[in-house]
């Protein structure tokens, strides 16, 4: 690697260590349920695409969807993500815009043997919480007295992971994936009495949920080369997670607190033990294209959430997840050096999510248009850049809907590491 790409691969990593200690997700108060929104395990040029990549093998990216796409990586490749986001939340009668952004992933992949066996590190997160509710009630009979009561949350689950990709022969590879699940949810419910504008108590529950345990992902890819004289490839791509077992602990702390926020009595419950379940889930996607130039692809994603259990150990207002898309990229000319607009990879595609939780008995659905580039950086290095428009929830059948964007930036670094020299 040279003496330029260290220093930008260095400084990357530190911009990335100090947006993700200090941002979160935009608020939503659709992350209040279960473990938070869940992230998927999409990178930046899969983002550009609609979220698709259980199929379409790439050597110059990690296929973090399909660990059985690893073995198309000859050479080692280091990728990076942020995250940022713009929501506008409505209820019918007012809104609220906020916007955040944060760490998205980190993943280094590099051949074993090459061409036939590749394995890759990465961590990224699972799932994040972010909301706040606020709601003012008055007090039967009373009407110089009113009750406010807020509730709030933040944290999320994190995935490091160990994946590998090996190449059984020419038209089937295999893949498995080995993650380790931790974090841990605050939240903090306050109810405060007023009374002719006087405060006359202030209870706050403070509950803080943990979470760790392991996870196993085993994929399959099989594929179909020189497909006619142009040299066209189908391919076909399953992953399935197995259902994972965490151990959960939730700890509980109910304050007393006097108008002034002093706390005049404080009683703590904690250690208590139980086991989250992460449902199995099931995808698989196809693909179609000419290598190097363009590919078409669709996933479809099964969540089984019907299995699912909160960090309490007990079952949740739950159902049937959906998460799928199709999409399209294509590059003019990957190795032309005159023009260089030529060499730039182009994406776009569509995605629709039927989320695994329900409000009230309603399904929240989601919807959205993808766009995204690669920009070409030295000769094997890109700058990856997607962008999501979409819209989640409907006030008729939700109460409130969000409208929102996403923006994925990107880097990806490709370099021979990990190879003795023959010559100095």
């Amino acid at each position: 690697m040279s003496r330029v790409k260290r220093i930008s691969f260095l400084a990357f990593l530190a911009i990335l260590a100090i947006t993700s200690s200090v941002a979160q997700i935009a608020n939503s108060p659709f992350s209040s349920f279960g473990v938070g929104d869940l992230h998927g395990t999409s990178f930046a040029q899969n983002q550009g695409m609609g979220g698709v990549g259980i199929s379409n093998p790439s050597s110059w990216y990690i296929n973090n969807q399909n660990p059985a796409l690893l073995t198309y990586n000859f050479v080692t490749t280091f990728q990076a993500g942020m995250i940022l986001e713009n929501r506008t939340v409505n209820d019918g009668s007012s809104s609220v815009k906020n916007t955040n952004g944060n760490l998205n992933y980190l993943a280094l992949a590099f051949p074993v043997l090459s061409g036939r066996w590749t394995t890759s590190l990465g961590l990224m997160p699972y799932s994040t919480a972010k909301y706040k509710f606020t709601v003012v009630e008055p007090v039967l009979n009373d009407q110089n007295t009113t009750l406010l009561s807020q509730k709030t949350g933040t944290g999320g689950l994190t995935q490091f992971y160990w994946s590998n990709g090996v190449k059984i022969n020419k038209y089937l590879a295999l893949g498995a994936r080995a993650s380790y699940f931790f974090g841990s949810i605050e939240s903090d419910e306050t109810q405060t009495l007023n009374q002719n504008r006087l405060v006359l108590f202030y209870p706050l529950v403070k509950t803080l949920s943990y979470a760790k345990g392991f996870g196993l992902s085993p994929a399959i890819y099989l594929h179909k080369d020189s497909i006619s004289k142009k040299n066209f490839r189908i391919s076909v791509g399953a992953v399935y997670d197995f259902k994972s077992n965490l151990k959960s602990e939730i700890s509980t702390r109910i304050d007393q607190r006097s108008f002034r926020g002093q706390i005049n009595d404080s009683t703590t419950i904690s250690n208590e033990g139980s086991t989250l379940v992460l449902p199995q889930t099931y995808g698989g996607g196809i693909s179609f294209g000419r290598p190097g130039f363009w590919t078409l692809a669709a996933d479809l994603t099964i969540l089984d959430y019907n299995q699912f259990k909160d960090f309490n150990g007990k079952t949740a207002a739950t159902t049937t997840g959906i998460r799928s898309g199709v999409g399209f990229e294509y590059t003019p000319d990957q190795a032309g050096v005159s023009n260089y607009l030529r060499r730039i990879t182009y994406r776009t595609g569509v995605s629709y999510e039927k989320y695994p939780y329900l409000v009230g008995s309603n399904e929240i659905k989601d919807y959205g248009i993808n766009f995204g580039v690669s920009l070409p950086v030295g000769s094997i290095s890109t700058i990856d850049l997607s962008l999501k428009v979409g819209k989640r929830g409907s006030i008729l059948q939700n109460s409130i809907d969000e409208n929102y964007f996403k923006l994925y930036f990107g880097m990806t670094f490709n370099d021979r590491w990990f190879i003795k020299r023959k010559f100095d």
